[in-house]
């Protein structure tokens, strides 16, 4: 049994194939493919199950799994303390975004660029997904580090976060949508919104889960006909007449010129939040607590957004 068939063994059921473990491990695939059979005759069993359309972990495979993470982990740890007498950071980050989060907040690519050009044998791993299935990969520590969408004011239990926007829902409509025959100043109660259609976020990220836990709370389930990954989606499929885009104050993504109304949802109040967030206890290693630093001074300075920006 070597290390590196360790590697492979967790990089294939973490990608769920072997054609994107290979592209991530920078090998051919029949190679890899032949490293994990011996690895699976040497141990005797079976550790991936090759019947699906995806490759899953048998169930020894997810028995081994967890004391392969922590051999590799081990032998990080090793390099990394002869690397602390060097100067010398290496090793592997994973970092992920919800989606459509990265235009909004800061320049990611930018700040990916700058951060290998000081640090060139460190391998960041970006990847977008929904605040639930990266809340689960933190807490899990297939994550080190992730910019999520939240509805609640504080972490889950083994988790940290920095807040870096806390605004109200607001809802955006087209001129003459009959959503303002009922509506009286810059504000509509969240009851007006019953049985209209409307345009969202996805399941799984923030804002969508404040408009869910808000709708319950009025008594009745949302109208969702639409969904998009990225804010301005939703305001442009309003500006269309197809619905009343439910979106964060200040990230609407509204046409200026597109004569939308942008109005504060209450009765009750929802709240959209984006988060940066990572482990409790901190990052495992030094790399990723240097990228986590470095993230922490790019993002703007965390504060509340009460208004409507730009619009009536």
């Amino acid at each position: 049994m070597e290390l590196r068939q360790l590697r492979y063994f967790v990089s294939v059921v973490e990608e769920g194939g072997f054609t994107r473990a290979a592209g991530r491990l920078h090998l051919a695939q029949p190679g890899l493919s032949a490293q994990i059979r011996q690895l699976e005759k040497e141990l005797g069993q079976p550790l991936l199950d090759r019947s699906g359309r995806s490759v899953t972990p048998t169930e020894v495979g997810r028995a081994v799994l967890p004391y392969a993470r922590a051999a590799l982990a081990a032998a990080d740890a090793v390099r990394q303390t002869v690397d602390a007498y060097t100067g010398l950071l290496r090793g592997r980050v994973t970092l992920g975004l919800v989606s459509g989060a990265s235009g909004h907040v800061f320049d990611i690519a930018g700040l990916l660029a700058d951060f290998h050009a000081d640090h060139p044998s460190v391998e960041v791993a970006l990847t977008e997904d929904t605040t639930e299935r990266m809340q689960a990969a933190l807490l899990a520590g297939e994550l080190d580090i992730a910019l999520l969408g939240t509805a609640a004011e504080e972490p889950p239990p083994g988790a940290a976060f920095r807040m870096v926007i806390d605004g109200p829902l607001v809802a955006v409509v087209a001129p003459g949508d009959p959503l303002l025959a009922h509506v009286d100043g810059t504000t509509v109660p969240l009851g007006a919104l019953r049985d209209r259609p409307l345009i969202c976020l996805p399941r799984g990220t923030g804002v969508r889960a404040a408009l869910e836990r808000g709708c319950a709370q009025a008594g009745f389930r949302p109208r969702v006909t639409f969904e998009a990954a990225t804010p301005d989606v939703p305001a442009r499929l309003a500006a269309r007449g197809l619905g009343v885009a439910v979106l964060p104050a200040g990230e609407d993504g509204a046409p200026s010129d597109g004569g939308l109304r942008t109005l504060r949802i209450v009765e009750p109040e929802m709240r959209g939040r984006l988060a940066l967030a990572w482990q409790a206890a901190g990052p495992s290693s030094p790399a990723a607590r240097v990228l986590l630093d470095r993230l922490r001074e790019a993002l703007p300075t965390p504060r509340p957004v009460e208004g409507v920006p730009g619009r009536p």
